[in-house]
């Protein structure tokens, strides 16, 4: 007696884009921390920030009344922070040039070195991982008149004592600080370049720079732009360095637009209202360089 095993039917596969959506189905509720967090953290500042620039509003008495458009009209008239809109666009871009040509130049000599990180990568990190008010003490000590760590360099100079010099003082502090960002981000690009494209730009005798410009160069660019990019963000928010080595001078040749939206809510007359309103037109210039910069890495990356 022959005894035939009965095999159970056989269910058809679920197609592939049906299997993909149920391995991608998360509970809604697990969402909801960082939907909270969002809340608090953004939209709540972002209503409370318009609803102060929209009303006539003083440090110990926000929210008195609704004045529509006229906080934005005394910032618009402005003379302090219309000097300070423009050196905060000069400094950040000044600062990330210099940021990024330093970072890819130091990303291209560590590469040199066999491709190793080490022990020299993390120390050109440090002044990266220093809080900006840190940076700012070590340097306003260094840079001091008088009995400063580098005064003995240029003799009676003073690179803090005019405004030009301070500056670009700044700027060079700001660009050295986060200089190391640059070159961790394109270190990273270089070392994903397919050692493939080195062999064959050797054999086809490309000298140094024709490999950097026509092989290696649109690999890395997408990184280095994106890198430039977020240069940009950080130089627009600087705000400790001048506070702590400059305090907006010599006169006004250092107060960039976070300063005097500082200066506008906590100094003086202590006008809330109006620092609002300054605080959303620098967001609006922001959003509009980050817009055109956003442009450009789409035109690299392509």
């Amino acid at each position: 007696m022959t005894v035939t095993a009965v095999r159970p039917p056989v269910r058809p596969a679920a197609p592939p884009a049906q299997r993909v959506r149920a391995r991608r189905r998360v509970p809604l509720w697990l969402a909801l921390p960082a939907l909270a967090s969002l809340l608090v953290t953004g939209l709540y500042p972002a209503v409370a920030g318009v609803a102060l620039a929209v009303t006539d509003s003083s440090l110990a008495r926000p929210l008195r009344a609704f004045t529509g458009l006229e906080n934005f009209v005394a910032a618009a008239e402005s003379v302090a922070f219309g000097g300070s809109l423009l050196r905060s666009a000069l400094f950040a871009v000044l600062a990330t040039a210099i940021a990024v040509a330093a970072g890819v130049a130091g990303a291209l000599a560590l590469h040199a070195r066999g491709g190793r990180f080490g022990l020299l990568g993390a120390v050109l990190l440090l002044p990266m991982v220093t809080p900006p008010v840190s940076v700012g003490v070590a340097w306003k000590l260094l840079l001091a008149p008088v009995g400063g760590g580098l005064t003995g360099l240029w003799g009676a100079f003073n690179p803090l004592g005019s405004g030009t010099g301070a500056f670009l003082t700044l700027v060079l502090i700001h660009a050295w600080q986060w200089a190391p960002l640059v070159l961790l981000l394109a270190h990273a690009a270089l070392i994903g370049v397919p050692a493939e494209l080195w062999e064959a730009a050797a054999l086809d005798g490309a000298g140094w720079w024709r490999t950097l410009r026509s092989v290696v160069g649109p690999v890395v660019a997408p990184t280095v732009v994106a890198a430039a990019v977020l240069q940009l963000v950080i130089a627009f928010k600087v705000f400790d360095l001048v506070a702590v080595v400059t305090a907006g001078g010599p006169g006004v040749a250092t107060i960039v637009a976070g300063f005097e939206v500082f200066r506008t809510a906590f100094r003086g007359s202590f006008e809330v209202g109006t620092a609002a309103a300054e605080t959303i037109v620098l967001g609006l210039l922001v959003g509009v360089v980050l817009g055109a910069a956003g442009l450009v890495a789409r035109a690299v990356d392509r």
